[in-house]
């Protein structure tokens, strides 16, 4: 059998993708939906509902062990890569988009008083506003919804 052949049917990796992909439509929808406007950028970027970290995980976690037993050594790997996976998101990440808000709106407001030679309060000079990715991490109610949706997805494919 052909590497190409054999990667395209392992059956753990589909599942893998599949929970990394309906998570992010599912992204995708739920700001449409808020938001009536198309938001492309959530079909691959990071953070919201749901988490696409936990998906991709609990897809893969939950697909190695219908194939492979929950005894198995892969499983146990799977089960502590879930783990470190979404406490990460909902820790570090989340953290560190919390730190960008802070860090944007400090940022920010010097150099607009920087721009302000008389001080009124009223930039003289044109201001670039400066964005740090705020949208990062995940809640917990985040890491939840992905966490479902992984497990869903990962006893919906077919062995």
């Amino acid at each position: 059998m052909s590497f190409l052949h054999e990667f395209f049917e392992n059956r753990v990796l589909f599942a893998a993708v599949l929970g990394w992909f309906s998570s992010q439509a599912t992204k995708f929808i739920i700001t449409l939906l808020l938001t009536r406007k198309m938001n492309f950028e959530r079909l691959w970027g990071a953070g919201g509902m749901p988490s696409a970290h936990s998906s991709t995980v609990c897809a893969l976690t939950v697909s190695m062990a219908r194939f492979y037993g929950v005894n198995s050594p892969v499983f146990a790997l799977a089960v502590m890569f879930a783990f470190v996976t979404m406490y990460d998101a909902m820790g570090v990440r989340r953290e560190a988009g919390e730190h960008a808000k802070l860090l944007n709106k400090y940022l920010n407001e010097i150099e607009i008083s920087k721009a302000d030679k008389d001080g009124d309060g009223i930039p003289e000079e044109k201001v670039d506003e400066i964005e740090l990715k705020e949208f990062i991490g995940h809640t917990p109610l985040e890491v939840l919804g992905g966490a479902l949706m992984g497990i869903l997805v990962g006893i919906l494919v077919p062995e």
